[in-house]
């Protein structure tokens, strides 16, 4: 398919609360290495700054970064501010508090709720920010959510958070969450080969309640922080084919028509991948074809 004149508004618009972003954003954790986290080799500064300056060509306007995204040379928030700032007016920017790495990289104690303050603030320093546009609070296996969306909750009557969000949560925690202070996305992990019941029934929910799904790892699969799967079903490659389009761009395109509600939020480090996960937006399924990517994703484990 041609990708080269086709941008973000081909999948449509969302709103964030009182954001509007297209349905097609873009996921900084793969412009710090060839994998997340420390777990690859560090990437080249100038690729990754032109990675960010070609989304925002494309219409892109839905950014999601976190401050613990950085491997042994890069940092994803330093990388958004140098490139981008100062923001275009309509460019939202969402990150995530919760876990925590050490200056070496390596993971540290889940945040306390009296630890999320830093947190923000850290992110706020990082990206240039008076404010946060979205938080969402990633869930680290707590059983209530209560006492740390409280403390982010309080950050945001204080002005240095416009709206929240979860992520790695249970429809529990989100009706919790929303006795608190209302809620606007929730992102968890979402894919055409990963099925979990209380991930499809948060779908659903999010879908009555006008609130933002943001699935992550939905091209990666199982693959995960690691990159994209290289592992694709015979139907994936048989429906890509019909479309001239490659096999992420489908496992986009379904994710996009699970709902009006869904944001896709895919990530690289290469313009070329860039271009064409965006160009997934214009691609549409059929009933039949969607049919069967959905008997598909019912079978996963």
């Amino acid at each position: 398919m041609t990708t080269e004149t086709i941008t973000a508004d081909a999948a449509g618009t969302w709103k964030l609360g009182d954001l509007p972003v297209h349905r097609i954003g873009f996921g900084a954790m793969r412009l710090t290495g060839s994998a997340a986290f420390h777990l690859g080799t560090p990437s080249d500064r100038e690729r990754s700054i032109a990675v960010l300056h070609k989304a925002i060509e494309l219409g892109v306007n839905h950014i999601d970064t976190a401050a613990f995204y950085f491997s042994s040379l890069r940092s994803a928030n330093e990388l958004i501010n140098s490139a981008l700032s100062p923001y275009p007016d309509d460019l939202v920017v969402v990150t995530k508090v919760g876990p925590f790495r050490n200056y070496s990289g390596e993971w540290g104690t889940s945040a306390r709720p009296d630890d999320l303050r830093g947190h923000v603030e850290e992110n706020l320093r990082q990206l240039g920010r008076d404010h946060l546009d979205v938080v969402n609070l990633r869930r680290m296996r707590q059983d209530s959510i209560a006492e740390h969306f409280g403390a982010l909750a309080e950050l945001r009557e204080e002005g240095l958070i416009r709206h929240l969000g979860l992520s790695d949560v249970e429809p529990r925690h989100l009706a919790e969450a929303q006795a608190i202070a209302p809620v606007v996305c929730v992102q968890n992990r979402f894919g055409l080969d990963l099925r979990n019941p209380a991930t499809d029934e948060l779908l659903r929910i999010c879908g009555e309640q006008g609130i933002a799904f943001v699935p992550f790892f939905a091209i990666a699969g199982e693959a995960g922080s690691q990159g994209a799967t290289t592992a694709h079903d015979d139907e994936v490659l048989a429906i890509a084919e019909a479309h001239d389009a490659s096999p992420a761009q489908i496992r986009i395109a379904w994710t996009l028509q699970q709902g009006p509600h869904v944001l896709a939020i895919p990530g690289t480090g290469n313009p070329d991948h860039l271009v064409e996960n965006v160009a997934a937006g214009a691609v549409h399924l059929t009933d039949e074809e969607l049919a069967t990517l959905d008997a598909l994703h019912q079978q996963a484990d």
